[in-house]
């Protein structure tokens, strides 16, 4: 496997013909789209690609990947660039195939509760097109990522407590392979005994086995009636006992997040918000009008009994979107707080009764630090992120930096979690992969060797070097 540091792979001019010739001025050397397709929305630094294909067809990107794999130049997948763990960078220089043209929506199926869509087909985009249905699509990582894309990184989001990840909410993929081949990993039935499991071994592979063109998905009923509810207290353990009584009880929270009080004074300062700057979780209820009162009724009764300050709903609908834009805009609210540094973004998940402790004692680690630090959590799966606000450009920071970031992650491994929930591994945690997963990433090793021989499918990504 390759690295950031590996010597760079360039397009022959040969090859850039022969990629001409197939998609015409769909084909990109310029600096400037090169180092945008170089980099995610984190401090990695830009990787740019030698060339940038935009491809509008799964015949198109197989054709590419044939002419790139004949020439031994790496291939590197690229959707919404929204990923926070160096994912997209050309850590062995290349070739980018850009999928965000091919935005069809290829079919939708109401009787079936599915839909099929092309990779570059936006969250946001699917749900306006299943409005009219009934139905909607509720994996929701925040930003305007692409279906493919999250596909690939195994993405989450808000509403995981509910309704699961993307690994739940994939029924099959098109994968052009290494080699050029078109797969489709399997049908549309809710349950196979089948075989060797493709769509979930490909669900989160990073583009590192394949590249992901079509997705079928699975979708769900828009809920007759929806409820927020905004709840603050006076520490962070209180907010997060809360949530895991909350979820042990059994009551069918659709969502649940939590924003520590530096964030709540960022989200104030970036959305003009007056909230009050103490630790804060944004509920979601959903169901029927009776299912989603008890559920308000409950979840109030737990909260109190664990000393909560306060807990407003908000039934409205512009209010329900208010406070979930101001969810969504977290990162931005805390790139904010230092507008010229880089956000560190990183996340881990832990069992549920786990959750208190790792977030307490993260909450002192993040204490001690120099610069701006943000907590923020889907803490209804166990699940919580840390935005460290840094100057890239400053190495005694990027220090500080990289031992807190370690102590998260070794501290959530020691309570039998992981490294990350829901970023994936890109090139920003490699190193903690065998701490992991110990032997299993020489099996991973075997299954790249097999179905990437050449190594060139977003190279020096996922799996460290041997």
């Amino acid at each position: 496997m390759g690295t950031h540091n590996a010597p760079q792979i360039s397009p022959t001019p040969t090859l850039l013909d022969a990629l001409r010739e197939l998609i015409g001025g769909r084909l990109s050397t310029s600096r400037a789209e090169c180092e945008q397709h170089g980099r995610g929305e984190s401090y990695h630094q830009a990787l740019p690609p030698g060339a940038v294909c935009y491809a509008e067809s799964t015949s198109e990107v197989s054709t590419i990947v044939k002419l790139c794999a004949a020439q031994r130049v790496p291939i590197i997948a690229f959707g919404a660039g929204t990923s926070l763990e160096g994912h997209v960078g050309a850590a062995m220089g290349g070739v980018c195939i850009d999928l965000s043209r091919m935005q069809r929506i290829i079919d939708v199926r109401p009787d079936d509760l599915d839909v099929t869509v092309e990779a570059g087909v936006t969250r946001t985009q699917l749900n306006a097109e299943l409005r009219t249905t009934g139905l909607f699509f509720p994996v929701d990582p925040g930003g305007e990522s692409t279906l493919g894309g999250m596909a690939a990184t195994r993405a989450s989001g808000t509403n995981a407590v509910r309704y699961g990840t993307m690994r739940e909410n994939v029924l099959n993929l098109t994968v052009v392979m290494a080699d050029g081949q078109v797969i489709k990993t399997g049908g549309r039935a809710r349950k196979s005994a089948a075989g060797y499991d493709l769509t979930r071994l490909l669900v989160g592979s990073e583009g590192t086995l394949g590249i992901i063109t079509e997705v079928t998905l699975r979708l769900y009923g828009i809920p007759e009636t929806t409820c927020a509810a905004v709840c603050t207290f006076p520490t962070i353990a209180a907010a997060v006992s809360s949530v895991v009584s909350i979820i042990q009880y059994g009551i069918p929270v659709s969502r649940v997040e939590l924003l520590d009080a530096r964030t709540v004074q960022a989200v104030n300062r970036f959305s003009q918000m007056g909230l009050t700057e103490t630790p804060t979780l944004f509920f979601e209820f959903a169901g029927s009008p009776a299912s989603v009162a008890e559920q308000v009724e409950l979840t109030q009764e737990i909260v109190e009994s664990n000393g909560a300050l306060g807990f407003q709903t908000a039934a409205d609908a512009d209010a329900r979107s208010e406070l979930w834009r101001v969810r969504h805009n977290v990162h931005y609210a805390m790139q904010s707080m230092r507008p010229n540094a880089r956000i560190w973004s990183t996340d881990v998940c832990v069992p549920i009764s786990a959750l208190t402790q790792c977030i307490a004692e993260t909450a002192e680690d993040v204490a001690k630090v120099s610069f701006f630090v943000g907590v923020v959590g889907h803490v209804g799966d166990g699940n919580f992120h840390l935005g460290l606000v840094v100057d890239p450009d400053n190495e005694a920071e990027m220090a500080e930096a990289e031992a807190l970031n370690e102590r998260v992650v070794e501290r959530a491994l020691a309570l039998d979690g992981t490294c990350t929930g829901e970023h994936g591994i890109g090139l920003g945690k490699i190193k903690y992969m065998a701490l992991e997963h110990g032997a299993a990433v020489g099996v991973m090793r075997l299954i790249k060797q097999a179905l990437d021989p050449l190594g060139l499918m977003n190279p020096g990504k996922v799996l460290p070097e041997v």
